[in-house]
């Protein structure tokens, strides 16, 4: 299994004026360090969590189809599936008519149900399921999400320069109630 980021967020679901008035800051000197702080805090609060905030389109490669039929496609929430495509072990790539299968949006995390499993798929890479993910625009992504983030800027910008700096226990709460786990 492997994830390829098709398309980033258009936007972070954090601010750089909320960034500044969470840290007190005046003026423009730091804006492009705090910029870049706000993406890694939300880079780290998606894996953190196991979910994707703000929309953003990836590909899902799977070296075959699960026996049951049922794939679970990271990163929650799911918003759609724009295609699939199997490959099969003599070459040949297909999009799979969307009569074959059905997308559980509502689960997390979301899944592909196949009404009819692809067969004769190549050993390496035979599925590939590109989705898009995420709660939707940075307006869409819940407040104490977005607060773990101002939380993770702020541990970033007091430690920046110094080596990793973990999430700290006031992000981690934050996030708490929006992880995934797998059982």
């Amino acid at each position: 299994m492997s994830l390829q980021l098709l398309s980033p967020p258009a936007s972070e679901p954090v601010s750089l004026a909320d960034a500044k008035a969470q840290l007190k800051i005046d003026g423009t000197d730091e804006d492009a360090l705090l910029s870049s702080l706000i993406a890694a805090a939300r880079a780290r609060a998606e894996w953190h969590s196991g979910r994707a905030l703000v929309t953003q389109s990836w590909c899902l490669r799977l070296d075959g189809c699960p026996a049951d039929g049922v794939v679970e496609i990271p990163l929650p929430p799911l918003q759609a599936v724009s295609s699939i495509a199997a490959t099969t072990i003599d070459g040949i790539r297909s999009v799979m008519d969307a009569a074959l299968y059905r997308v559980d949006a509502a689960s997390a995390p979301g899944r592909v149900i196949f009404t009819t499993r692809p067969h004769r798929l190549r050993d390496r890479d035979g599925l590939e399921i590109s989705f898009t993910a995420g709660y939707g625009d940075a307006a869409a992504v819940p407040a104490p999400i977005c607060q773990a983030i101002l939380e993770i800027v702020a541990e970033l910008y007091a430690h920046r320069g110094d080596d990793a700096v973990p999430v700290g226990r006031a992000g981690q709460l934050l996030l708490a109630p929006y992880r995934m786990f797998r059982l």
